[in-house]
């Protein structure tokens, strides 16, 4: 199979790396034959760095791994798709996906870049509740909830927002984080049962932090 690839006279080849859940691309690397091969070997991603001239396998220090769910190649055989399902960051920078930069947007400041990093988080979250409801697996909790309805997710809801509260009176940090997470995680479920994208959320609290909000139940 490798012999049908065309790798460039330094020996490597470029390779895009693409959530295979939602279609986000997340880099761009390279990969010589050798990394190629032990990506077809062990699921994960390796490439070669053209600055150290090593190989190296993508999360092995950070965590941050991609497993590899389809490689194809195009039609000229000079450069790989890589359909990963990413955990973590795949930048380097905290970052969901290395292209978060636009044309004609300020470079975000060292204290901006955590909160891209947090909204990366959110939505490559939100993306894997969508997949859960229109692709159901067993097993899978979010699946579960999706399939015992409306009910039941607001009941969770309720109870994560009630052990909040709870965490909150006890002065605990910790307990406080822990059980907001949950909550915000049943939130976001609730928010793809009823077929909401999370980008209008975020929309929504741009607008209240501009003071062009309208609620919705005052129109009518």
């Amino acid at each position: 199979m490798l012999e049908r690839i065309k790798f460039d006279q330094q020996g490597l080849v470029p390779a895009i790396v693409q959530d295979a859940t939602n279609g986000t691309v997340l880099m761009l690397a390279y990969m010589n034959r050798e990394s190629l091969a032990k990506t077809l070997e062990t699921g994960t991603t390796w490439f070669y760095s053209r600055s150290r001239q090593e190989l190296w396998n993508k999360g092995a220090t950070s965590g941050h791994v991609q497993m590899v769910k389809e490689l194809l190649y195009d039609c000229d055989g000079d450069t790989l798709l890589v359909k990963v399902e990413q955990k973590g960051a795949a930048c380097h920078e905290g970052t969901y996906s290395c292209f978060s930069r636009r044309f004609g947007e300020a470079e975000p400041t060292q204290t901006e870049r955590p909160a891209l990093a947090a909204a990366e988080v959110l939505t490559e979250l939100f993306a894997v509740l969508e997949d859960r409801r229109q692709n159901p697996q067993q097993g899978s909790y979010t699946s579960s909830l999706f399939a015992k309805g409306e009910d039941r997710i607001l009941k969770k809801i309720g109870e994560e927002a009630a052990e909040t509260i709870i965490a909150a009176k006890n002065h605990s940090q910790g307990e406080v984080i822990y059980e907001m997470a949950d909550l915000w995680y049943h939130c976001l479920v609730l928010l793809a049962a009823h077929k909401i994208d999370f980008a209008a959320l975020i929309e929504e609290l741009g607008k209240r932090r501009s003071g062009k909000t309208v609620d919705p139940a005052k129109e009518k």
